[in-house]
């Protein structure tokens, strides 16, 4: 991991287009559906390597800032935080974090997060089915000031249009009621017009609309690196 790691931030650390480097994606996720695979003393283990492939990547000093992000858990309360997001915290220069809850939730996860003073980003949002859509968050985001990505955009091979359960039912005779994420139907056509009028309000790009672009800009803010 080290040589791999060390070998692909080397070749793009100055690459415009990479806006940062997510280092371990839910690296203590127990999935339900993978578990019987993975070693028992996973959590122990991700405790010791992660600060290592922090420490290898900053050693890259790659002009992108660092992160891994929180999923789940408490964040805010250092005593009631997990040992695993506590090193991903204290080591990303920025902070991402996933939500799939409702606005309102979503709103109390920012607040345990804003004390660290570092720019935020959702990595991972909209579940409709779980009350959290594009109407509901992402004007949220914009009041709070903090990034998202919407990661599925059309209904492809990829399938993240299906629900979580998908795992045990396969939807193939009927599609689901409710999509889950993705954005637009596979000719382009929105799955939902009013997503796409948010969207186009919120970042200025509706006719009449003024933009609410944020003047402030990341600066490389490094993270010490921390270790248990």
């Amino acid at each position: 991991m080290n040589d791999y790691v060390r070998g692909v931030l080397t070749q793009f650390r100055n690459d415009d287009r990479v806006l940062g480097w997510d280092l371990w994606n839910e690296p203590d996720n127990p999935a339900r559906v993978y578990r019987r695979v993975e070693n028992p003393d996973k959590l122990d283990l991700v405790a010791q390597l992660l600060p290592q492939v922090f420490r290898w990547a900053r050693e890259v000093n790659p002009s992108q800032p660092l992160t891994s992000g929180v999923w789940e858990g408490e964040w805010g309360d250092a005593a009631r935080r997990t040992e695993i997001a506590g090193i991903q915290l204290e080591n990303s220069d920025v902070i991402t974090f996933h939500s799939y809850a409702p606005p309102g939730e979503f709103d109390f996860r920012i607040n345990e997060l804003s004390p660290w003073q570092r720019p935020l980003i959702c990595t991972e949002y909209m579940a409709r089915p779980e009350g959290s859509t594009i109407e509901g968050i992402l004007p949220v985001a914009q009041r709070r000031n903090v990034g998202t990505y919407t990661w599925g955009l059309i209904a492809g091979k990829t399938q993240t249009y299906l629900p979580w359960d998908s795992w045990d039912r396969p939807y193939v005779a009927e599609p689901p009621r409710e999509w889950f994420h993705d954005l637009l139907h596979r000719g382009g056509r929105p799955y939902r017009d009013r997503e796409i009028h948010t969207l186009r309000t919120l970042t200025g790009r509706l006719d009449g609309a003024p933009s609410r672009h944020p003047d402030s800009q990341w600066r490389p803010r490094r993270a010490r690196i921390v270790t248990r």
